[in-house]
């Protein structure tokens, strides 16, 4: 999950894997596959650099893990 935050400055939780396109022209929206759009603070770019450290995350965690079972 990504941490985003709305204009009204509430935070919530994304899954960067539900994410359609982010579309940005002034404010930054979030099209999801079921439809949902969100609009928020982060820019494009700041999205985008959030979901490559996201699935930075999942496979550093993932390769930790074969690490240690020795798989």
């Amino acid at each position: 999950m990504i941490i985003v935050t709305r204009l009204d400055r509430t935070r919530f939780a994304v899954n960067p894997d539900l994410i359609e396109r982010i579309h940005a022209s002034p404010d930054t929206t979030l099209h999801m596959v079921d439809g949902h759009v969100y609009v928020i603070e982060e820019s494009l770019d700041g999205v985008i650099d959030l979901v490559v450290a996201y699935r930075a995350r999942v496979l550093d965690a993932a390769h930790a893990l074969t690490t240690q079972t020795g798989a």
